[in-house]
């Protein structure tokens, strides 16, 4: 039984129905007209204060009552009722008046990446526009009730143009909806969260950002490949493969000697890898290719700059993948895989073999 405004108690009737419960929704007046209504919930007047029997009647076959904002005195007698009857009551906070995008980083995949103000995010979401890489294993029970809208793109094929996206978040949002747009890794890392950032305050629609943990540092991590370390890396740079990069980048990222990470670079890795071996780029290098990174089926392939775009072909290594260029990646035997595939020993610094399953 929920206490409350239809409008603030929307999230709370949502996410209870969700879970399988019998809702009724007690409204101080008027019931809404039919079509307004949802057809699993029941709706009832709330009695007066003063109404002792109509409360009880109401309160009585309930196991649960959710206090959302009722009014000071009328909590306290609901409360006081509720106990005598031995009937569990909580509070909710009333869902937002006005609307609002918020903007979440979902990481590398997996929901246990989430952070805490993303889940809280989601919980009180009422549309989640979601990407292909965000993480969606455990959507509909941490989103509960809210509509969840696919806006995902797959490399060179956006089936949801972004213009279509920001005018979804848009719209929504002038309808007092509270709205997700649940991206994956953080929004602002080649993740076109800025675009979407000013789309919506060219729009004046209110809009906030939750960071989340890149895939650009995570899912290297996630094979033991530090992106910088003590005396072998201080620097790292993430650049997109969506566009192989100019050859004064190339060269400017070669003369900087640090660890380069390459996102969205497997299409182009061929062309890129090209590039960077004619700016100056030792052939030697250690390379890694970590594809899938947080998944069941992460695979971890180790090699060396000259080798790796061939390697890539032969393995048929496919997005989403991170690339890893740099000395930094002869670290990673440090962590023992939980299982491994030999297929080929070409880069002799490594103990154990060049692809494993991670």
């Amino acid at each position: 039984m929920i206490f409350g405004d239809q409008a603030d108690t929307r999230q709370a009737v949502r996410r209870f129905l969700h879970a399988g419960g019998t809702v009724t929704l007690v409204l101080d007046g008027p019931l809404p007209d039919y079509p307004d209504r949802i057809d699993t919930v029941r709706y009832a007047l709330r009695p007066a204060l003063s109404d002792t029997a109509g409360l009880l009647r109401l309160i009585g076959p309930a196991w649960l009552i959710v206090d959302v904002g009722l009014p000071g005195g009328f909590r306290d007698r609901v409360r006081e009722l509720a106990g005598h009857l031995h009937v569990l009551i909580v509070s909710e906070d009333p869902a937002p008046s006005e609307g609002s995008v918020t903007l979440v980083g979902g990481g590398p995949g997996s929901t246990t990446l989430l952070t805490l103000e993303a889940c809280a995010a989601l919980r009180q979401a009422d549309a989640v526009l979601y990407d292909r890489l965000a993480a969606t294993e455990d959507l509909t029970e941490l989103a509960a009730g809210a509509e969840l809208v696919d806006v995902g793109k797959t490399p060179y094929h956006h089936p949801v143009v972004q213009a279509s996206i920001e005018d979804q978040l848009i719209s929504r949002a002038r309808r007092r909806e509270s709205v997700v747009r649940l991206k994956g890794g953080d929004p602002f890392v080649l993740g076109r969260g800025g675009e979407e950032m000013l789309a919506c305050v060219q729009a004046g629609v209110a809009v906030r950002v939750v960071p989340g943990i890149s895939s650009a540092l995570s899912v290297p991590a996630a094979c033991g490949i530090p992106v910088t370390h003590r005396g072998v890396s201080k620097a790292f740079t993430v650049i997109s493969g969506h566009v192989p990069p100019e050859p004064h980048e190339l060269a400017a990222l070669v003369g900087l000697n640090a660890t380069i990470v390459i996102l969205m670079g497997i299409t182009n890795l061929d062309q890129i890898m090209a590039g960077l071996s004619r700016a100056g780029l030792p052939p030697g290098t250690p390379a890694a290719v970590i594809e899938r990174g947080f998944s069941d089926n992460q695979r971890s392939t180790m090699t060396t700059a000259a080798e790796l775009a061939a390697t890539a072909r032969r393995l048929e290594i496919s997005s989403p993948a991170v690339v890893v260029i740099g000395d930094v990646v002869a670290l990673a035997p440090a962590v023992p895989p939980a299982s491994a595939e030999v297929v080929d020993a070409f880069a002799p610094w490594f103990t154990t073999p060049e692809v494993r399953a991670s």
